[in-house]
């Protein structure tokens, strides 16, 4: 398995409970096993067509079709750029569906100084659509 990281499988595993994408007998494929939210940060466009065109071949597009019947929150941080139409009209079906769709686009009217900023805030902006209270970038004050 190929990870967008340097983290190695038992690395991750360190950090959490680790499952495979063939792992459907997993609680999160039930409709019947409860959970608040999902997030899948980065979403390859492949992965967005398959959920938004109800292709659930994986954990991850089943935990998600799961994710949008039952009313749950998911949230979608798609890594593609440019996008074509075809990407556009897919994220358009998923919030149209209920997806929380949030770019990885850095604000800079709150003067980031790091690459650590901009990354906070798209963290933060993460954390806000399922409305966790968080400190990672400073509130509009108008």
């Amino acid at each position: 398995m190929e990870f967008e990281t340097e983290k190695t499988m038992e690395d991750l595993g360190k950090l959490a409970k680790v499952y495979r994408e063939d792992e459907l007998e997993s609680m999160f494929a039930s409709g019947s096993f409860l959970f608040d939210a999902m997030i899948i940060a980065p979403a390859s466009m492949n992965t967005v067509a398959k959920i938004a065109h109800g292709i659930a071949d994986n954990l991850i597009t089943r935990t998600a079709s799961v994710a949008l019947k039952e009313g749950r929150r998911l949230v979608i941080v798609p890594r593609e750029t440019p996008m074509s139409a075809i990407h556009l009209k897919n994220l358009m079906i998923l919030a149209e569906n209920g997806a929380d769709i949030v770019l990885p686009a850095p604000a800079f009217y709150n003067r980031p100084e790091s690459v650590d900023d901009m990354v906070n805030f798209v963290v933060g902006r993460v954390l806000d659509a399922l409305r966790i209270e968080h400190s990672l970038y400073k509130r509009w004050e108008g």
